[in-house]
């Protein structure tokens, strides 16, 4: 009897720790995102133990939980959905059926997954796409992008970035009648930051006629460089998204090399002769005094340069939108900036937003107060959120206003 009493108790005691989440009184709707919380965590737990074991990579397990919510690309009255190439790389496109006199309006949504999850066929992200044509009547380009661990930076770059020039090319806007000049790039998360990227990268490209009108940023990882800020400081065990998690993503994104990794968790990743790149994301002179709160800026670690040597792409501005001149970001068009309070990644969006508008841009920043990362897509059952209807509605009416 002692024995049953001894595994009962471990037992119970387990699944408290994988369920029980302190979340901020703030946020809404507690059960569903512990339930959801715990579900992702089991999964990465188990997927750490079989990559231990040498049996397959973590993102590899993570990639199945995606995976099982993709959905097939289904037209309605409204929409025309369908899956299709362009220019090599896979797209979800959605064209309204609604036929008026004027053109329409055009955006590439880019979906988020940590460059290593995620595709433009997952329910969260049909269903925002789906719903922005059918508000905006726009035509959509959900692109997908090869993925890690397979494949590292600049692939993903590189693919968002031919599907964006392809898209914006006189021929291909006129064959989905959209007007050259109301076209927009969008992304969340991962692919907020390759949104930012490949729209900086637009801006000074001679090749490309039409430039995009608007970018929209949804809670975007911009910098690799300092994982201590105070939204990392604050949010590191926060659902859905952890600094463990994101720091993992990040060296995913550049190297299958735990010695990457773990220089970045510990925040040694950067060599003393690159210290210059830390102006660009101090956040002791772009976030607000009510970010900063009591959190104290400490002049950041180095470590050895060999990593910078091997990794370049740490210090390259596609992957880190951050790291670029005031004069980069003159070029930019209008902005659209969504940040959630409870997110590691905040405070990467709230820098960028300083410094855009310090260059001149026009900017909205949109902040959820009791939002969490992920608060645009928690759209599907059992996990949709009341809140998530507030935050696509705000979205697609800026897009409605600004395009």
């Amino acid at each position: 009897m002692a024995q049953k009493m001894i595994v009962f108790i471990i037992a119970t005691g387990i699944l408290a720790y994988y369920i029980y989440t302190p979340i901020p009184e703030e946020v809404d709707q507690k059960l569903k995102i512990t339930m959801l919380n715990s579900l992702i965590r089991t999964w990465d737990h188990v997927g750490q133990l079989l990559e231990w074991l040498g049996w397959r990579h973590v993102m590899h397990s993570l990639r199945i939980l995606t995976d099982m919510q993709n959905i097939p690309a289904l037209s309605d009255e409204n929409i025309t959905v369908t899956d299709t190439i362009f220019s090599g790389v896979p797209v979800r496109l959605y064209v309204p059926t609604q036929q008026t006199n004027e053109l329409k309006r055009g955006i590439i949504y880019i979906h988020g997954g940590g460059w290593c999850l995620g595709s433009p066929a997952m329910k969260s992200y049909d269903t925002v796409s789906r719903n922005t044509a059918k508000d905006l009547n726009a035509v959509i380009v959900s692109t997908s992008y090869r993925l890690a661990p397979e494949f590292h930076f600049p692939t993903q770059f590189d693919d968002v970035y031919t599907v964006v020039k392809y898209f914006l090319q006189d021929h291909i806007l006129a064959e989905y009648s959209v007007d050259p000049e109301r076209t927009g790039i969008s992304g969340d998360s991962a692919g907020g930051n390759l949104a930012a990227a490949v729209t900086q990268q637009i801006a000074e490209d001679a090749e490309v006629r039409n430039k995009p009108k608007i970018q929209a940023l949804i809670y975007p990882a911009l910098q690799p460089i300092d994982f201590d800020t105070p939204s990392y400081q604050q949010n590191k065990n926060m659902p859905l998204l952890t600094k463990s998690l994101t720091v993992r993503f990040w060296s995913e994104y550049f190297a299958n090399d735990p010695s990457l990794y773990h220089a970045m968790a510990s925040n040694t990743h950067m060599a003393l002769e690159f210290n210059y790149l830390f102006t660009f994301v101090n956040w002791s002179m772009y976030l607000p005094e009510n970010v900063k709160q009591s959190y104290t800026y400490s002049e950041p670690m180095f470590g050895k340069a060999e990593l910078l040597q091997k990794y370049p792409g740490l210090m390259d501005s596609r992957a880190a939108p951050l790291l670029v001149k005031d004069s980069k970001l003159k070029l930019l068009p209008k902005t659209y900036v969504m940040t959630c309070e409870y997110d590691v990644l905040r405070d990467d969006g709230i820098m960028y937003v300083m410094r855009l508008r310090n260059a001149g841009v026009s900017v909205t920043h949109y902040h959820v107060k009791d939002g969490l990362h992920g608060a645009l897509s928690l759209n599907s059952w059992p996990f949709d959120l009341e809140n998530t209807k507030i935050v696509e509605a705000h979205y697609i009416n800026w897009l409605d206003k600004n395009l």
